[in-house]
């Protein structure tokens, strides 16, 4: 194992290091000058010299691969340098939004993991009969409903309920309160954008979990360990969850590391300062180094996720060895 965990670090290093070669060249073609964002959002008259002081105090004069060194060394040594829009440290820029993001990709997994898989199982267990067509209907309308309409739904539903009963509107806080400071502030803003987002991806999670219970069901040794009279409930948590649980394993680890930077649209619809947003704003002020900086938080989560879920095959079917 410990081996096996080794070499797969080893084979991380070029998938980092790949991705963002890849990433800082792809950011370098799209159109696009930070110099004359900030020049136009300033309102002053565009003048050659100082557009040029500006690009030279970036370090955008610099040749390309020394900008990539730089890039790479600020990688390995985890100093992304400083954002180049607001002058600030990008570690300073990302805690909270990083703190935010965390949060709710936690969060999120949870509300999907309790919600879906026993759903899944019991749509399984009782195929084909009314109970299945209702979690088969709610999953479906989870997966053609927009995540940010739902949100949409949820605050007009805020509004127009909290007006009726209570005499006056109501909103979720705007401004993000650790959950160590005050709970309550913390779970009233991020309950919602959890319900809007929990939504879909439990119901693209509980179809995944009835099609892997229902495979199973058909195995010859289920059938075998039902008529040597074992309890069902035996059955279900030996044999069944186990050998079921391996793809959904994976579709779950995929959806918390995309939770991590890819609710854009969700983020804007509930104003939160998540990472996703940090991201759009970056790219429309075309800010490489916040952008390069974002770039490479996604990957490193995506590849550590990724091994967790490797690990964790091992834990639900011991016929997985890592050698």
């Amino acid at each position: 194992m410990k081996k096996y965990i080794f070499n797969r670090v080893l084979l991380a290093l070029p998938t980092v290091i790949g991705a963002g070669v890849v990433a800082f060249f792809l950011i370098r073609v799209l159109p696009g000058d930070i110099c004359l964002v900030r020049w136009v959002d300033y309102g002053q008259d565009l003048k050659p010299e100082l557009l040029e002081l500006c690009r030279e105090n970036l370090g955008l004069n610099d040749a390309l691969y020394i900008q990539l060194f730089q890039f790479l060394k600020g990688t390995v040594t985890f100093d992304f340098g400083e954002s180049m829009w607001t002058g600030r440290p990008i570690i300073e820029e990302l805690e909270l939004r990083f703190a935010l993001s965390l949060q709710l990709a936690v969060m999120a997994t949870v509300a999907t993991i309790f919600i879906s898989i026993p759903l899944g199982v019991f749509s399984a267990a009782k195929q084909n009969t009314w109970i299945d067509y209702v979690v088969r209907i709610i999953s479906i309308g989870g997966v053609a409903v927009p995540s940010f309409w739902l949100g949409i739904l949820i605050i007009l539903a805020l509004l127009i309920g909290s007006e009726a009963f209570f005499g006056e509107p109501w909103m979720p806080p705007i401004e993000y309160v650790s959950p160590f400071k005050d709970p309550i502030a913390n779970l009233s803003q991020l309950i919602w954008p959890v319900i809007a987002t929990g939504y879909r991806y439990s119901a693209v999670t509980t179809r995944m979990v009835r099609s892997s219970v229902l495979e199973v069901l058909g195995e010859d040794y289920i059938r075998t360990a039902n008529a040597k009279g074992l309890a069902e409930e035996l059955v279900l948590k030996r044999h069944i969850l186990p050998n079921a649980f391996l793809p959904v394993i994976t579709i779950i680890g995929m959806e918390f590391a995309f939770f991590m930077g890819g609710l854009v649209v969700t983020e804007y619809v509930f104003n939160l300062n998540g990472l996703g947003r940090l991201m759009v704003e970056s790219v429309l002020y075309a800010d490489y180094n916040m952008i390069q900086a974002l770039v490479m938080i996604v990957v490193f989560v995506f590849v550590v996720v990724n091994l967790i879920i490797d690990l964790s095959y091992a834990w639900f079917d011991p016929r997985v060895r890592y050698g």
